[in-house]
């Protein structure tokens, strides 16, 4: 699967932008801030029907303008796709697949496979436990939409027990049995999520080592746990054993919305230990793993977005990188750089079909 082509308008710094793609690999070269990584962000978009920098979508749309408008034509299983999005200021964005309007967004998640990796996934290590279970929670949706579903309906019903927590507490006032309906819910919703997630891992976990251990040549050991209350009681037992504790906090303190991934290496938190270097191959490494997995699941090789990735590692993890995305399992792929010398480097060992782009002020130009 892959993107043919894009047309982008008023979205960020594009105003008016028409990119024909190559279906292996696209380079684009730039300064810093002339629109390399919104052109990714764009397609990212169409994928996800959000930006994967800025949770708000009217901060999308280019200033002085009132609405941003992408479409892309895609290649998927043999068949054409045109999918579009299109966002008026104080309106909500509208979906279509082939003209027809999504009736929900969530029916999209899964289509058109993708992974980005970017400098700001330094949050997956630096941030709290919520980017990790952001995590977690956006590739498993992206081939389980029944996944999806259930963790919006939970995250709705812990919304709806909080509230309730904090009113009892206002008023002086316990209905146990009124609590028990956002239980039950919890409990429901709440079971199916830690099964998904604790399969997920555990499927992760090897292929992700192995990415990690060629990217990094051996060098290093590194570890992911995922922690939860549920793997020592159900959720049942714990919703019922912490009520005490949540009447007095006014929020429920049990529960998968409590889950943490635990990031080590040579058994110590990469976090507090680990250099730069070794932070950034973690990540790559992280996302080369999800990238097998939904292709994997999926049956289709995601389309992969690579920005600005080799800063901070060394000639020699560079290489290892290149090495394994230059594989034949690995399709459509684009990369971000600043240095034209790093991307020719890259053209020559990958020996395959590309496009290289120029991107200033906005503006993005074949190259030849």
């Amino acid at each position: 699967m892959y993107i043919e082509d894009i047309s982008i308008l008023n979205f960020k710094n594009l105003k008016d932008v028409q990119v024909t793609f190559s279906p292996r690999l696209n380079c684009l070269i730039g300064n810093n801030g002339a629109g390399k990584t919104n052109l990714m962000d764009a397609v990212y978009y169409l994928s996800f029907c959000k930006s994967f920098f800025n949770a708000v979508d009217q901060l999308n749309i280019s200033h002085n303008e009132s609405f941003f408008m992408l479409s892309g034509n895609y290649l998927r299983s043999d068949s054409q796709e045109t999918i579009s999005c299109g966002l008026q200021k104080g309106q909500k964005k509208q979906f279509k697949r082939n003209s027809k309007v999504y009736k929900k967004l969530m029916e999209h998640i899964g289509l058109l496979p993708l992974v980005m990796i970017t400098p700001s996934d330094t949050s997956l290590i630096l941030g709290g436990s919520d980017e990790r279970r952001k995590f977690m929670d956006g590739v498993i949706s992206q081939y389980n939409q029944n996944y999806l579903d259930d963790l919006l309906k939970y995250n709705r019903a812990l919304l709806q027990r909080n509230n309730l927590l904090k009113q009892f507490a206002a008023d002086r006032y316990f209905d146990d049995e009124l609590l028990s309906v956002w239980d039950e819910q919890l409990i429901d919703y709440g079971t199916r999520i830690h099964t998904e997630r604790k399969e997920f891992v555990q499927k992760l976990v090897p292929v992700f080592q192995q990415y990690y251990t060629f990217i990094s040549q051996g060098n290093e050991k590194v570890g992911l746990i995922h922690q939860s209350d549920l793997y020592e009681k159900n959720l049942n037992v714990l919703l019922k054993e912490s009520l005490p504790k949540d009447r007095i906090a006014q929020y429920t303190t049990a529960g998968i919305h409590k889950d943490e991934l635990v990031f080590n290496i040579d058994d110590y938190p990469i976090k507090k230990l680990g250099s730069q270097g070794q932070k950034k191959t973690y990540l790559v490494a992280l996302k080369l793993a999800q990238y097998e997995f939904i292709k994997e699941i999926s049956g289709m090789r995601p389309i992969l977005l690579l920005d600005d990735i080799f800063d901070k590692l060394d000639r020699h993890r560079v290489e290892q990188i290149m090495k394994v995305v230059s594989g034949d399992e690995f399709g459509q792929i684009f990369i971000t750089d600043t240095n034209r010398e790093h991307l020719d480097a890259i053209i020559r060992k990958m020996d395959a079909d590309f496009r290289i782009f120029n991107v200033h002020a906005g503006n993005i130009e074949p190259l030849k």
